[in-house]
């Protein structure tokens, strides 16, 4: 296990993601604390004085939008969790307007869903316009777009989101903050882990559910989201929400809560996209001599390698790569089908030029379009 007690080194942070949880804003449904949101935004002024630009993921649509139709309990079925967030979206903003224009602060929101990260194009609009906004000065407050999203396109959770927009970004620093302090040793009574300098089953074994009526996730998404935003260079924060006035001790990491290093893989931007944002529609799983060939040697997937694969795949899908064990070690775009990846599985790039004499490259994934993980 990577876990320590020491005081993580924190450098320069220009650019801030802070995710706020259901239970932080709206404990009970349709409730909100007003007075949380006036101090953070009362933060966020200061940390922009200091020249810190700051990105708002926020959860409590559907808490306020279940508090107006009267329910106590998160709907199971999508259509009522999808009027909870139509209702409660435009009373957050609200909320989020009432708090941050006092204090001369313009704010801007966004409504995303995966859809919106699935192409490499469609992620780039997401940053540009990100970027745009933060050039004008405006905080952008953004949250999935539960009104319209279905199984296929959502997050299913707002700390994935803001793992994926901090490594969007290029933020140094994500705090996910929420009614847990923290990673615990034990979920019920544990002490709390400071510092995480690597993540491993130990760490992940160590995650738990969540208990509220409003929120999902709990500590396992967001490890999840930890090990996106680490893998891309990010430190993260996991920690209490109930104090916003302490954000800019997480900055200088003295904040009560684990903080997880980064573990930067020196991606380009195309392969950080590649890393993190596309689906998945299948998975490759590889023999050994393959598995390092493309962690140590940075080379292509030849078919050789390939020892089973999963899932309907078609021609530029992207998919993960698995190793004999089942870890994924790596995700890429394949160039064959699943019909074809059937008829070339296992064989020489001479072979598969003998079964389809018409294709120039006998390469499964080339390297060009790996995004190793490890």
């Amino acid at each position: 296990m990577t876990a320590d007690s020491q005081k993580p080194s924190i450098g320069k942070v220009s650019r801030l993601v802070v995710k706020l949880g259901t239970g932080v804003l709206s404990p009970t449904p349709g409730t909100i604390e007003a007075d949380r949101l006036r101090i953070l935004g009362e933060s966020v002024r200061n940390l922009r004085k200091e020249g810190v630009e700051v990105i708002i993921v926020s959860s409590g649509a559907v808490g306020l939008g279940m508090g107006k139709l009267g329910l106590s309990v998160r709907p199971s079925d999508l259509s009522t969790l999808r009027a909870c967030a139509a209702i409660g979206q435009s009373l957050l903003m609200d909320i989020w307007s009432e708090a941050f224009e006092p204090l001369g602060l313009i704010i801007a929101q966004m409504l995303l869903t995966r859809e919106d990260f699935r192409s490499r194009k469609s992620s780039q609009n997401v940053e540009l316009t990100l970027q745009r906004l933060l050039e004008h000065g405006a905080v952008p407050i953004i949250n999935e777009n539960d009104s319209v999203s279905d199984e296929e396109i959502r997050f299913g959770d707002n700390d994935i989101l803001s793992a994926l927009l901090a490594s969007l970004c290029k933020a140094e620093m994500l705090a996910i903050l929420s009614t847990a302090p923290g990673l615990m040793t034990s979920p019920e009574d544990g002490d709390i882990i400071p510092f995480v300098s690597e993540i491993t089953p130990e760490i992940e074994a160590m995650a738990g559910g969540t208990k509220s009526s409003t929120a999902v996730g709990g500590m396992v998404t967001k490890i999840e989201a930890a090990k996106i935003a680490t893998m891309s260079g990010c430190a993260v924060f996991v920690g209490s929400g109930t104090e916003p006035e302490r954000l800019p001790f997480i900055l200088k990491g003295e904040a009560t809560g684990t903080f997880f290093a980064p573990a930067g893989l020196g991606l380009n931007e195309r392969k950080k996209w590649l890393a993190f944002f596309p689906e998945p529609t299948g998975a490759l799983v590889l023999d050994k001599g393959a598995c390092h060939a493309i962690l140590q040697e940075g080379k292509s997937l030849l078919a050789k390698g390939l020892i089973a694969f999963r899932g309907e795949i078609s021609r530029s899908d992207v998919v993960t790569l698995e190793n004999p064990d089942g870890e994924i070690i790596a995700r890429g775009i394949c160039r064959f089908s699943s019909d074809e990846l059937s008829q070339v599985k296992g064989k020489s790039n001479d072979e598969i030029h003998l079964i389809f004499p018409e294709r120039t490259r006998a390469e499964v994934i080339h390297r060009d379009h790996l995004a190793p993980l490890r």
